[in-house]
């Protein structure tokens, strides 16, 4: 009992913490109290009518009655059942955001470890959970106390020996949904973390797509999709096989008593005792007491859920934000990076860089160089503050970089890659991304930073120019043209400092000569990283920084290393020969 107890308090402290319009609440639930009343108030109707029911003695008040009855009933449910809808999709809204929010803001450390499917499932599925909660079935559950209280003690006023005999029926209803309840709790937690997992594979593959049919991996994802489906259908079935006997057990259930009540109530009419008005009053509140005790398995099923949900919810919301989300907000012209004694490792075991120490003066060309794997992808991850280092500091002038409010640091500098990621949208969307106003960018100053990068001829063919859709990820662009926007996105942003990771590397050499040009042009005055996997492109760098399995086993210049590092000086001979 108290492991419930603990396990209800997340789930209230949650949707206490969301922005609940209480006002809509209280009225929705006061509206479905009030229906649940007048319901009450139809059999006692019903019995007056049947009572008295002649041709000639029918009460055209009590007909009246009965109407306006069904009337308010059906008028305050629909407002009922608006508000408590409109609570539901507010609070889901609330929920939403925080985790949106807060996702965003989340280092990148986090998504390293988690599939982005799974999170996507977070926010839409495990949210929507708690809203058909709070919408659909705990207002059937308030309402469904209601209606049993109520009915019962209308019964018991009316006629106590014929409530009693009818309320067998309520433990032996209990005694057959309770497990049946907990039973269905087990197998719909176990239904979510299947549909996550599968969500979280089915968006890998879609959004890997390419990679996926050049690897003619349609046979595998083909296996693996089947197998996460047959989980599904597996699940499917066992809540199937839960309701089957849900529902036979409480028709069985149902029938039985109002055999008895019949029966017993027949006799109890034929006798006088009773009248047949009063046996249909029964019969119906019969009803009104055994529907909702159905209602609460499905109640206590979803609430089941609702906790598992709301467990991953909070696992989501109580993860730290990326750190420098305040700081300070500052000019980095003409100011050195200073990295001193850096060492960082993802964890205990993993050590990926040890004691880096390097000095870019402004505008300088600073160049990485080194076998795969030796640390000069995570340098930049470093610079860029994707990750922190755990040992040293990196410094801009005489202030550390940590000191620096993330969007002041980062929007200083312009990052050009390999893969020159695009989103999903417009040529003039992705050039303008993740600056403010960009709707105050006119389209002269667009035109002037494609042309700075060489892409306003190609951009210009296409019919629609800068509002050409560029597909998802880019895909109807050309490696290329991808470059050259991601460069002429940096030309907009006007960086401070460049990084460039070897972004001539996957193209051909006619685009790689005019992304190379673009790329001198952009670097000039600019204090720039460059991770090369080509030399050519680095051989006038006032700095070549050799990195070996985490260690800086080379400083200088493109002679001073040929001649002093023997393992620089191999990469020379093959590449530059």
């Amino acid at each position: 009992m108290e492991k419930q107890q603990s396990g209800l308090k997340p789930f209230i402290s949650l949707l206490l913490s969301t922005n609940i319009p209480r006002l809509a609440l209280f009225i929705g639930l006061a509206a479905s109290v009030l229906t649940t009343i007048t319901g009450l108030l139809v059999p006692i109707l019903t019995k007056n009518l049947v009572d008295g029911f002649s041709v000639e003695s029918l009460s055209v008040p009590l007909m009246i009655g009965i109407v306006v009855a069904f009337i308010i009933q059906a008028v305050i449910n629909g407002v009922s059942i608006f508000l408590l809808s409109l609570v539901g999709q507010k609070i889901v809204a609330s929920l939403r955001e925080r985790m949106w929010l807060k996702l965003i803001r989340m280092p990148v450390r986090y998504f390293d470890t988690k599939s982005s499917g799974e999170t996507v499932s977070r926010i839409v599925n495990d949210t929507s959970i708690v809203r058909e909660l709070i919408t659909n079935h705990f207002p059937q559950f308030i309402t469904g106390i209601i209606s049993i209280i109520g009915a019962v003690a209308i019964l018991l006023v009316m006629d106590w020996k014929m409530t009693l005999l009818m309320l067998i029926s309520v433990p032996v209803t209990l005694a057959i949904m309770i497990p049946l309840g907990r039973k269905m709790a087990k197998i719909s937690r176990g239904l979510q973390d299947q549909t996550a997992t599968f969500s979280g594979h089915i968006t890998q593959t879609l959004s890997e797509i390419r990679l996926m049919k050049s690897s003619t991996a349609e046979i595998n994802e083909e296996a693996k999709g089947l197998s996460g489906i047959d989980h599904l259908y597996r699940f499917g079935l066992k809540e199937a096989r839960v309701f089957a006997l849900i529902g036979p057990i409480m028709y069985t259930v149902v029938m039985f008593v109002v055999v008895m009540i019949i029966g017993y109530g027949g006799m109890r009419v034929a006798n006088g005792t009773m009248s047949m008005g009063s046996l249909v009053a029964f019969l119906l509140y019969l009803f009104q007491i055994i529907m909702p005790i159905t209602s609460f398995a499905m109640f206590f099923t979803q609430l089941q859920k609702a906790k598992g949900a709301t467990e991953r919810i909070i696992e989501t919301l109580d993860e730290p934000l990326e750190e420098g989300q305040n700081g300070l907000d500052m000019d980095i012209s003409n100011q050195p990076i200073t990295i001193s004694n850096v060492s960082f490792a993802y964890s205990e075991t993993e050590s990926v860089l040890e004691k880096i120490s390097i000095k870019a003066e402004p505008g300088q060309m600073i160049a990485f160089a080194g076998p795969s794997g030796g640390g000069k992808t995570t340098m930049f991850g470093l610079l860029e503050r994707f990750y922190e280092p755990t040992e040293g500091e990196i410094l801009i002038g005489n202030t550390r970089i940590q000191d620096l409010s993330m969007r002041s640091w980062r929007s200083q500098i312009g990052y050009v890659s390999q893969e020159s990621a695009m989103m999903a949208g417009t040529v003039r969307e992705n050039l303008c991304y993740g600056l403010e106003n960009p709707d105050s960018i006119s389209d002269d100053r667009l035109w002037e930073v494609t042309e700075m990068a060489y892409a306003d001829q190609f951009i210009r063919s296409f019919p629609k120019g800068l509002d050409t859709e560029v597909g998802e990820r880019g895909v109807k662009l050309s490696g290329g043209q991808r470059q050259r926007i991601a460069i002429a996105r940096a030309f907009l942003r006007d960086p401070k400092i460049l990084m460039m990771d070897e972004a001539t590397a996957s193209l051909d050499s006619q685009s790689e000569s005019i992304v190379q040009q673009a790329l001198s042009r952009l670097m000039e005055g600019r204090t720039t990283f460059v991770i090369a996997h080509r030399l050519s492109t680095i051989v006038d760098a006032d700095q070549i920084i050799f990195i070996e399995s985490g260690r800086v086993t080379g400083v200088g210049t493109h002679s001073e290393l040929t001649r002093t590092h023997p393992l620089y000086r191999e990469y020379a001979e093959q590449q530059l020969a």
